[in-house]
């Protein structure tokens, strides 16, 4: 699919995920006002409280993802601007220009983070605010063949405004487990009790399940959405670099190195270059593998980057060894 095209579809996929995440917060709202303060009864108040609440909590919790989600992320992580006295980060520099030139899209802007656990991320809302951000590990650990092909990776998922839609699955998980909490609290007020007592248990039991459960339900829906964007924007690294053997070797090294990078979260987990929480769902394939991970088997990864190269199928094989193990 040409760049125009998945452009194209992204957004779409965008708005559709953020009419669902609406209505994830809409029936929420609801459910508190119809459980707890006896709205949509003839009982009850006609003024919706809680549904009115949530609407304005998911406006605002959009724009905010799309305005400033970006810098929202790239704080919550602790990233810093380059100090371009420092050689490695001059590199950085130079590689995320010679990446930008050759996508055609504009310079992102690009930071740091202080951890020794290698990683990388692009976040924001479209080309003219998307942030790169790698971690001092990964500038440790790599040659500037494997950094070319991890920010090429990067810029490919800005390219495609990937960063869009998975900045706002960020922002908007967040919102969903706010909202979550707030009605699982609520349960445990006497004045709630009183009123759940008066209702239906086939009704207000499966709704209370619910709540509790939409937090993972959005969870799984982001993860729906983002591991066939790896695939994508590992091929767009490899039309860039014209070099699929430097992403895979840097594929290689992050995976033996093992280590996580502790300030992600849940929330943020499906930004990052690999898994940053390390979680073993993340290497296997499969069904459970798809609806749980948010990244494809690294090892599958490099297979495939390996089979790009035109490299003996030995390599591919090797690859397939590490993922059985």
């Amino acid at each position: 699919m040409d760049f125009v095209a998945r452009q194209a579809h992204n957004q779409r996929w965008s708005a559709a995920l953020v009419a669902i995440f609406i209505l994830f917060f809409l029936f929420i709202g609801t459910t508190i006002d119809y459980l707890y303060f006896d709205a949509f009864t003839a009982a009850g108040p006609t003024f919706p409280i809680a549904t009115i609440f949530s609407l304005s909590f998911a406006t605002l919790t959009t724009l905010t993802a799309y305005y400033g989600g970006g810098d929202i992320i790239l704080s919550s992580l602790g990233a810093e601007k380059l100090n371009l006295r420092i050689p490695e980060h001059r590199e950085l520099h130079n590689i995320v220009t010679e990446m930008a030139l050759a996508s055609g899209s504009a310079m992102p802007r690009v930071y740091v983070i202080f951890d020794p656990a290698p990683n990388a991320l692009a976040t924001g809302s479209n080309e003219k605010n998307a942030a790169i951000c790698v971690t001092t590990g990964l500038l440790t650990l790599l040659d500037r063949e494997e950094t070319q092909g991890v920010v090429a990776h990067e810029v490919s998922h800005i390219r495609n405004e990937d960063i869009l839609l998975m900045t706002l699955v960020s922002i908007l998980l967040g919102g969903i487990a706010i909202l979550a909490d707030w009605g699982r609290r609520g349960f445990y007020s006497s004045r709630s009790g009183r009123q759940l007592s008066k209702k239906n248990p086939l009704v207000f039991i499966p709704l209370l399940i619910l709540i509790a459960l939409s937090p993972l339900i959005a969870r799984l829906l982001a993860m729906a959405v983002s591991r066939q964007r790896e695939y994508l924007a590992d091929a767009g690294a490899a039309q860039y670099t014209r070099n699929p053997r430097g992403l895979a070797q840097a594929l290689e090294k992050i995976r033996d190195a093992s280590m996580p990078f502790h300030k992600a979260t849940r929330g943020t987990a499906h930004l990052f270059f690999v898994n940053p929480l390390r979680r073993r769902v993340n290497d296997r394939d499969g069904r459970l593998a798809d609806l749980l991970a948010s990244h494809p088997p690294i090892a599958r990864r490099i297979g495939l980057l390996y089979r790009m190269a035109g490299l003996p199928q030995s390599a591919v094989q090797r690859s397939r060894v590490q993922m059985v193990q």
